[in-house]
């Protein structure tokens, strides 16, 4: 009592008693700390991403921002692209099986232990990554690893269990189909690396999920769980030297060598082609359209993401009308062009998809498609400084607001880590975004836009869609 009372005594003699001077006091101190970090300065304040490699290849990478909750998790390198037309499948099945019980810990027991730690634990699977994550207080980042280490590494994988899961992926598979935007997007997949992995959906098909048997589960752990492809990544209020130590308590007896053949990642070839999906019964129709882009570690990708930013994205809901930066959504607002649309650029190891997908009724295609086909000409031949400028200003600003929290953030770091082999520093991403010119964006778009093959996926009542001879004539302009 008597330290409370010193302390006040003390903020009684520093802070005048009179209202008005107490309000400038705390006005100017405001307005003084807002002006003294520069946007420059807050890219270069931002902690720096550690990273140690153990004895096995494990990579664990930390950003300690000093805050009282974290985020740790696993990135793997592993998904559906290193499965097989047998096991297709089996990758999606082990994320949903690992929180089904473990040697150490029960289901219920696992359960219980994340509840009473306030904590989130969760995971999902892609082409190329398979990711396990928990959310928890910092000092609780010890039972965080153990619980995450547990799950990948002693699994009990139990035959009810795979029983029960299988049923539930096969509800999940149906409540997938219910949603449009997946639909077309694996469909595209499909037919742009047609007999490829990418060309493989993520769940797998029916019949792979009836007869998947816990031997293929095993089989896909010894085969791609493996030190060098797993990054220890965490953000938040954790210390890289406490992790490091944790991560060589829980993962130092993960192999780096392999059993029998080693797992490659063999090249997908792109295939240019389109598949339509008709059903005049449906209100509106879900149309994609991409070219063949780059893999993440390719210097275009950045004027990619450039063009991606400057076509964007548009919904029914915004207001601006012909007044929008983007053409794109300006000639959609005044001509009623679709419902909705977004670009998008995604990417994986050696090659990428870059378009645009839309929603528009059934008499809106056929401008849609010379909309958008129009605008990727534009960006090859005249794409201007100052909408390239904004576009990089978009793109900045993106980047930052998907880095907020320490989820995101730790996202980044796994994704990254595999991607690359490091993160990318902001200040460096910010530079080589502002070293993108008008100029360069041309020749990157030509060089994968211009006279090339595009895919288009379609469901929905699509008979208004251009036959795909017509498409591929308006991926060139000839003019004299």
């Amino acid at each position: 009592m008597a330290t409370l009372l010193k302390v006040t005594t003390a903020l009684a003699k520093v802070v005048p008693k009179s209202p008005r001077v107490q309000a400038s006091v705390f006005t100017s101190k405001k307005w003084r700390s807002t002006s003294a970090a520069t946007y420059q300065q807050t890219v270069l304040n931002i902690p720096e991403t550690k990273v140690t490699t153990l004895d096995n290849g494990l990579r664990v990478a930390t950003e300690d921002s000093g805050i009282p909750t974290c985020t740790v998790g696993l990135w793997i390198d592993a998904g559906s692209r290193f499965e097989n037309e047998k096991n297709n499948g089996v990758a999606h099945f082990l994320e949903h099986m690992a929180f089904k019980g473990t040697q150490k810990r029960s289901q219920t027991d696992l359960e219980l232990e994340v509840e009473n730690m306030g904590a989130h634990l969760n995971a999902y699977t892609s082409r190329e990554q398979t990711v396990y994550y928990a959310k928890a207080f910092s000092h609780d980042v010890g039972k965080a690893v153990d619980i995450l280490s547990d799950i990948i590494q002693n699994s009990t994988l139990g035959e009810n269990e795979i029983e029960r899961e299988r049923g539930v992926i096969l509800r999940e598979m149906q409540e997938v189909e219910t949603n449009l935007q997946e639909v077309v997007f694996d469909h595209l997949h499909a037919i742009a690396y047609q007999g490829t992995p990418l060309g493989r959906t993520i769940l797998g098909p029916t019949e792979n999920i009836k007869s998947i048997k816990r031997d293929d589960l095993v089989a896909y752990i010894n085969s791609h769980y493996k030190g060098p492809r797993i990054v220890l990544a965490a953000a938040g209020g954790v210390d890289h030297n406490s992790l490091v130590q944790l991560a060589e308590k829980h993962f130092g007896n993960l192999t780096a060598g392999y059993d029998g053949e080693i797992p490659l990642l063999h090249p997908c070839r792109y295939s240019g082609s389109e598949i339509r999906v008709r059903d005049d019964s449906m209100p509106l129709a879900h149309v994609a359209i991409a070219v063949e882009g780059c893999g993440w570690t390719n210097p275009d990708n950045i004027a990619l993401m450039v063009a991606n930013t400057l076509i964007g994205s548009w919904d029914r809901s915004h207001g601006g009308g012909e007044n929008l930066a983007s053409p794109l959504a300006a000639s959609s607002a005044v001509a009623n062009l679709c419902h909705s649309f977004q670009s998008f650029n995604t990417c994986y190891t050696d090659t990428g998809l870059w378009g645009v997908y839309f929603v528009g009724e059934r008499l809106q295609i056929e401008d849609m498609m010379f909309n958008i086909q129009s605008e990727w000409m534009r960006l090859c031949n005249n794409a201007t400084e100052f909408e390239v400028q904004r576009a990089k200003n978009l793109l900045k600003t993106n980047l930052l607001l998907q880095l907020d929290g320490s989820t995101p953030i730790c996202e980044d770091i796994g994704r990254q880590m595999l991607c690359y082999g490091r993160r990318i520093p902001l200040p460096e991403l910010e530079a080589r975004i502002d070293a993108v010119n008008a100029k360069v964006l041309r020749e990157v778009c030509t060089k994968y836009i211009y006279d090339k093959c595009p895919v288009v996926a379609a469901v929905g009542p699509t008979e208004q869609l251009p036959d795909y001879n017509r498409v591929r004539s308006s991926m060139y302009w000839l003019r004299l």
